[in-house]
Order: structure tokens, then sequence, then C-alpha cells
């Protein structure tokens, strides 16, 4: 069973001004493809707060993958995709584009979706949207294929 580690970057989240609901859908997404989320966290949209923790989750090496949600826009407040650049050893890029690709179908502002996947030691992070429907729609694309992407990364607990 893979674990995984997922970081909402939300300031209105964070303070309570909006309720959290990509967590349970989160969860659920999860579970139909049985993998359990190990954690969850909110974090500020903050890119320094983000690259720190992202590296800490890499460095602590309890999850082989560390999903953050949300950032990925064109905010001026949104880090997430620059945060994950500061952390990561090697790019997958094709893990983005599969992404945007699938969501284009569906609603043309997936095109400004600046989400990316990379390596960090032997995790593998992945920029999820902050939507609760576009983080779904996102892992259904993404999760058939995480248990190879793990395998070939090498991660081991």
């Amino acid at each position: 069973m893979i674990c995984v580690v997922a970081l909402m970057i939300s300031d209105k989240i964070l303070s309570g001004q909006e309720p959290d609901v990509c967590r349970k859908m989160l969860e659920d997404t999860l579970t139909k493809y049985q993998m359990t989320l190990l954690s969850y966290e909110v974090l500020p949209d903050q890119r320094e707060i983000i690259a720190q923790r992202l590296h800490a989750h890499c460095q602590e090496g309890v999850a082989p993958v560390v999903f953050t949600l949300g950032g990925t826009g064109v905010r001026p407040t949104d880090w997430v995709p620059e945060a994950t650049r500061d952390v990561i050893e090697k790019e997958i890029p094709g893990i983005a584009e599969a992404m945007r690709a699938e969501s284009l179908r569906k609603v043309r502002t997936a095109m400004l979706s600046r989400g990316i996947a990379g390596i960090k030691d032997k995790t593998v992070i992945i920029n999820l949207p902050g939507s609760p429907k576009g983080m779904k729609e996102n892992c259904e694309v993404v999760l058939p294929l995480l248990e190879h992407i793990v395998q070939k990364v090498g991660f081991s607990q």
C-alpha cells in the first residue's frame, strides 16, 4: 500500500475563512486506489515555508509521495511550482502535461495551471490543483501509475 503525504497550500483555509473540502475527497480517492493518506498539513501561501516542508518530508523518507494541493495558478500568491523546483532534483514533465491535457478536455482555464512533478531523493512530489474537482480529476490521471512511478524511483520503507 502506498502512503501519501499531502500539503494543502491556502491562507484562507489556514485562517479558517474557508472550509477545507479537499482532505476528505483526497482520502476517498486514495482509498479507491488502495492508497492511504499518512499525513495532511495546511500551509500558508509562502514559497519558503512550502519548500521547507517539502524538503523535510523528503528527508524523513516516511512516504514515497508528497502531493501539494493549491497554489499552482497565476495569482500573485501562487508559489507552489517555484517552491517545488527549489526542492526537486529531477522534474517529471510528463505527469504535469498529462494532468493538464486531461483537465483541458473539461475546462479551458486548466491551461493556467503551472503545477509540476519531480523527484527529491526517492520521494515523488506532485502539484495538484486546490479546487476539489480539479484535485480529484488530476488524481484520477496520476494514481493509476503511482505504484509504477514509486517503484522506478526506488523508494523503500
